[in-house]
Parts: C-alpha cells; sequence; structure tokens
C-alpha cells in the first residue's frame, strides 16, 4: 500500500462541533449517570476526539433533585470541605446537601469524573444543572437524549 487512504483528524478550538444537549436525570442513578454526563462534556462519544482540546458538548440537566443513590450512600456518604482553617473541616451527607442545594450532588460527582488540570475546569463550565424541569437554554435548541 503506497498511500494511506486516511488521516488522522486533530481537533483545534476552530473545527470543534459543539452541541447542547438536555439530559432529564428522574430515577437515574448518581455515578451512572454522571460518568455518562461527564464522558459527554469531555467528547469522548466523538470520532474526532482530542485529548487536550475541550471538543465535547454543553450539557444541561434537569430534575437533578430527582437523582438516586443505591444502598445506604444517600445517609451514610460524607462530601468533606475545609474551610482552611485550624479545625475546619466540615461533613455533609448527601441527604443534607439536597435539602440546601439540590443541584450540587449531580455538580459534584460530574466534576469529579472531569481532569484534575486547567482544561477541566474549562469544560467544568460547559454543565449546566437545573432542579426542575424548567431551563433557560431553549435559544440554543438543544436536544433530548435519554442515557
Amino acid at each position: 500500500m503506497n498511500t494511506l487512504s486516511y488521516k488522522t483528524v486533530s481537533a483545534n478550538a476552530k473545527t470543534v462541533n459543539k452541541q447542547w444537549v438536555v439530559v432529564d436525570a428522574q430515577g437515574e442513578i448518581l455515578g451512572r449517570l454522571s460518568s455518562k454526563i461527564a464522558m459527554i462534556i469531555r467528547g469522548k462519544h466523538k470520532p474526532e476526539f482530542t485529548p487536550n482540546v475541550d471538543c465535547g458538548d454543553n450539557v444541561i440537566v434537569i430534575n437533578a433533585d430527582k437523582v438516586k443513590l443505591t444502598g445506604n450512600k444517600f445517609s451514610d456518604k460524607q462530601y468533606v470541605s475545609y474551610t482552611g482553617y485550624p479545625g475546619g473541616q466540615k461533613f455533609i451527607s448527601p441527604k443534607e446537601l439536597m435539602a440546601k442545594h439540590p443541584t450540587r450532588v449531580v455538580e459534584k460527582a460530574v466534576r469529579g469524573m472531569l481532569p484534575k488540570t486547567k482544561l477541566g475546569k474549562k469544560l467544568y463550565t460547559n454543565l449546566f444543572v437545573y432542579a426542575g424541569d424548567a431551563h433557560p437554554h431553549s435559544a440554543q435548541a438543544p436536544k433530548t437524549i435519554k442515557l
């Protein structure tokens, strides 16, 4: 074979085709849902995936307050944060966090599955989570997908 009939495609910021996607989290299991969302945000579902470029889609998650956790994780799991002061370590369960901020459980799960780099912080801005079934992104004409 003298010539190659295929070329490796390497995406960049100008050639990326970003779309808007709506995901309904009602009745979904948190970890399974979050891993699929992270994959879409990262762009790994596209054939032109490039690891060092933001080539994923923008994801809108609705009904985040109706997500499920299996087993006893809803009451036993602990999210840890630190204020920066001595003795400032705080613990909160998903049950308490859902009561205060229903969207943060999904946000924390997806953020933990993205790279811990500058690109990961940029990718995280492509996630939009809402507690109800309404969202203000109808102008982007998002398509609904079932995960």
